[in-house]
């Protein structure tokens, strides 16, 4: 049983350190072109000959879109994973990126609509899906808003890493905040006003306290927190679009959802945040993230499919 020292909490943190010092960091320092060049690699290897998550991404392209000639989906597909692989190459440079690069890499078109709801003291919910560059979106959002941008996600398990990825994605402002310490952030009301970057397409764990509506043409269980946070603190919503311009250029600009949720009806801020990535999505399908197994839950019988 010697091998076992192999799996020992100090060879975990020594590896990871091996991997940080002598791969992540060295590739970050790299000029966008040399990564790219790694991503055409990726390209290559991963898609084209391992094969990574095709089966996923097709099975989700084809019930996504059954209307489509095979041959359209395919090129969705292939251009989907380059597309992956250039988010692979731009969040290695992230942890060496300065404040400019962040900036060019992310624009805000129309930060007066967030900041006329920070002067007056209001915090925000920006609510996003996992589309385009949305880590380039957050690490850039600090710099360019007066509000305070903060993030809720779920720690690592490995220590290092938790500690490495923190600092940069916290390094122009933005607040990480681990998921079990959200009500006590969002009750602290300290060093506000915050803009509240929430992601809306993952697939939620429980069905049952889950938002069931119709999402690129099949039932899927929507997370609720945003609502439920933006009508408990009265939170104004809106929703974070960010479009792609060239390779590692991208924009961000915002729509407004609601400055009253507390007078939403049920459900009616979820649909609409809903719809509003649907269709980003139906526009330019190649830029969300499908291999992400988005539909693994099943509505139950007495829950109710809600569509405007």
């Amino acid at each position: 049983m010697g091998w076992l020292f192999l799996f020992s909490d100090q060879n975990m943190l020594c590896m990871a350190q091996l991997l940080y010092y002598l791969i992540i960091l060295p590739l970050s320092r790299l000029p966008m072109p040399w990564l790219y060049g790694v991503s055409n690699v990726l390209y290559w290897i991963l898609y084209k000959w391992v094969g990574y998550r095709k089966k996923v991404v097709w099975d989700n392209l084809i019930k996504s879109f059954p209307d489509r000639e095979e041959k359209e989906l395919r090129q969705i597909m292939d251009k989907f994973y380059r597309h992956f692989f250039d988010l692979i190459a731009e969040s290695l440079k992230m942890f060496s990126m300065s404040a400019e690069e962040a900036i060019a890499g992310c624009r805000v078109v129309n930060r007066e609509l967030l900041d006329a709801y920070t002067r007056q003291g209001r915090d925000i919910i920006i609510t996003a899906g996992h589309y385009n560059n949305w880590e380039f979106a957050a690490l850039s959002l600090g710099l360019q808003i007066d509000g305070i941008p903060a993030g809720i996600y779920h720690p690592l398990k490995n220590k290092f890493f938790e500690q490495k990825i923190k600092a940069s994605r916290g390094k122009y402002g933005m607040i990480l905040v681990p998921k079990q310490d959200t009500k006590s952030f969002l009750s602290s009301g300290e060093g506000g006003p915050f803009a509240l970057l929430m992601g809306t397409d993952q697939s939620p764990h429980d069905a049952r306290k889950a938002f069931w509506t119709t999402f690129l043409g099949r039932e899927t269980a929507v997370m609720f927190g945003t609502e439920k946070i933006a009508k408990e603190y009265n939170h104004v919503v809106v929703f974070g679009h960010i479009r792609k311009i060239s390779r590692g250029k991208y924009e961000m600009w915002f729509e407004l959802i609601t400055e009253n949720p507390q007078e939403s009806a049920y459900g009616e801020i979820t649909l609409r945040h809903t719809q509003i990535l649907e269709k980003d999505i139906l526009q330019q399908p190649e830029y969300w993230l499908w291999t992400h197994k988005r539909w693994k839950r099943q509505r139950p019988e007495d829950m109710q499919l809600v569509n405007g």
